[in-house]
């Protein structure tokens, strides 16, 4: 299982151990990460599980998809490497992957 780092807007390091093919979004509610709510339940309908990604991974977390685009368009601090958690599928390749975790999902 890849160990997934989160960081709290604060700087806090949160991880876990994320099974493959798993959503980032999971890893963080199964192990009651603050910071990712996760409160549709990863069907991409709230963007409370909204994260960014670490500018060294974006090559392998992948693409956002035009929908997921126009979710993350309704967050409050929308960035260039922001996702939805729900969306990202944990891989062996994001071994140490780091997200970095919005102020406020409201």
């Amino acid at each position: 299982m890849p160990l997934i780092f989160y960081v709290s807007d604060d700087g806090n390091m949160y991880e876990a151990d994320v099974p493959i093919g798993n959503s980032v979004m999971n890893g963080a509610v199964e192990n009651m990460i603050d910071g990712i709510l996760g409160e549709c339940g990863g069907v991409m309908s709230c963007a409370t599980c909204h994260c960014y990604v670490d500018e060294k991974w974006l090559d392998k977390t992948g693409t956002a998809s035009d929908t997921e685009l126009e979710m993350i368009e309704a967050t409050s601090d929308p960035r260039p490497n922001s996702r939805l958690s729900c969306q990202i599928k944990v891989t062996e390749e994001m071994e140490g992957l780091t997200v970095h975790l919005p102020q406020s999902q409201y």
